[in-house]
């Protein structure tokens, strides 16, 4: 198949050299990278670490800052709803349904922001892996929207930094009330396969289930929101990778969005730190999915034939790697290649305003923001 290379990332989004910080090292090579992300002697050092070490219960600790047998242990235990069978019979059926809704309403509409149907299908998606099916879809969503808002994520010690923390604590609140009380209340009734019911056998209380579910909410629901969006950019600006896009099958679909996400990764920078040494490790993804001995030439091009180093994946680092890679990763793309499928071919569609891009720094990412699309004509 020929080389079909077209764009490259939005300029603002581009990694600039990492700073370092006291004994912070920059990491910014994919070979280094990689390798820090599998020494599990490390410890996770970012999304507030520092506080849940202060202020956690080790025994609870959410399942990202956990280490060692315990992390293993935890993984091995919930592996089962991200298993390919699980992912292609269970929750297949639950995305196609979401994106027909979605599309009808759009249709009917004609004008809708991209980026909110991408919030509703990634909250419809999560919820059932997490448990949380017992409280309105659409209101949820809303209330993880205003939770992970970018500005709750800053603190500089200041009034108004206190007063954005006593903020979030009430919608963390609200939400444990609204959505995951509700689910507890049914599964302690009625278990089923879901994170939730697997925490309550495991004797966690309100506080840890708060915790986990909103960790599972940021990964599930927060992050996919924004790869979606992003990519739906991608498509919609270029034809030609439209084009490819809607003559492939779902394997190279699923190819080209991780081509997209390796350009285009949520999540920009993870940091670990050695507890012996005292030593924090910056890991830029962004600079290590550009790197051209792991990229093959011209990295900063969209490639979907890209030839990378042996053993490379296709999305790079965007996952992570090691024991602490996301485990809903095929849900992801699988999301993200049916739903992205079936808006792409709706006749005429076509982006309205070009959104805006913010920054989250609790995930060191991108928020995709306003990106309206309409339809010129239905059929």
């Amino acid at each position: 198949m020929a080389s079909f290379a077209i764009n490259t990332p939005r300029d603002d989004r581009r990694s600039d050299a990492v700073v370092s910080r006291g004994r912070e090292c920059p990491v910014m090579e994919f070979d280094q990278a990689r390798a820090l992300l599998r020494n599990d002697t490390l410890r996770q050092a970012g999304f507030r670490a520092d506080l849940i070490e202060r202020f956690g219960n080790e025994r609870f600790a959410p399942i990202i800052f956990l280490h060692g047998e315990r992390h293993r242990a935890q993984r091995a235990a919930t592996a089962r709803f991200f298993s390919p069978r699980v992912v292609s019979t269970q929750y297949r059926g639950v995305i196609e349904r979401e994106t027909a809704a979605l599309l009808e309403h759009f249709v009917r509409e004609r004008e809708v922001n991209l980026d909110d149907l991408s919030l509703q299908l990634a909250v419809s998606v999560a919820a059932e892996v997490v448990g949380l099916t017992d409280s309105d879809r659409a209101s949820m969503a809303r209330r993880l929207d205003s939770l992970f808002d970018d500005g709750a994520a800053n603190s500089a010690g200041t009034v108004l930094d206190f007063a954005r923390f006593l903020r979030t604590q009430g919608r963390m609140w609200h939400f444990y009330l609204r959505d995951v009380l509700p689910a507890v209340r049914a599964r302690r009734a009625n278990p089923r396969e879901d994170v939730i019911s697997h925490l309550l056998a495991q004797g966690y209380g309100p506080r840890a289930l708060l915790t986990e579910c909103v960790t599972y909410a940021a990964a599930g629901m927060v992050t996919t929101r924004e790869f979606i969006t992003m990519a739906g950019w991608h498509l919609l600006e270029d034809d030609a990778l439209r084009a490819r896009f809607l003559a492939a099958d779902e394997i190279e679909r699923i190819d080209i969005l991780e081509e997209i996400l390796r350009l285009e990764p949520v999540v920009g920078m993870l940091r670990r730190r050695d507890p012996e040494s005292g030593k924090s490790f910056a890991i830029d993804i962004r600079a290590a999915n550009i790197d051209e001995r792991a990229m093959g030439g011209c990295p900063m091009r969209l490639d979907p034939d890209r030839q990378r180093a042996d053993r490379v994946p296709g999305p790079g680092l965007a996952f992570g790697d090691g024991s602490h890679r996301c485990p809903g990763a095929s849900i992801a793309l699988l999301e993200a290649a049916i739903f992205l499928t079936e808006l792409m071919k709706l006749p005429g569609i076509q982006m309205k305003r070009e959104p805006m891009l913010r920054w989250n720094p609790l995930v060191t990412g991108y928020e995709v923001r306003g990106c309206r699309i309409t339809m010129s004509c239905v059929t």
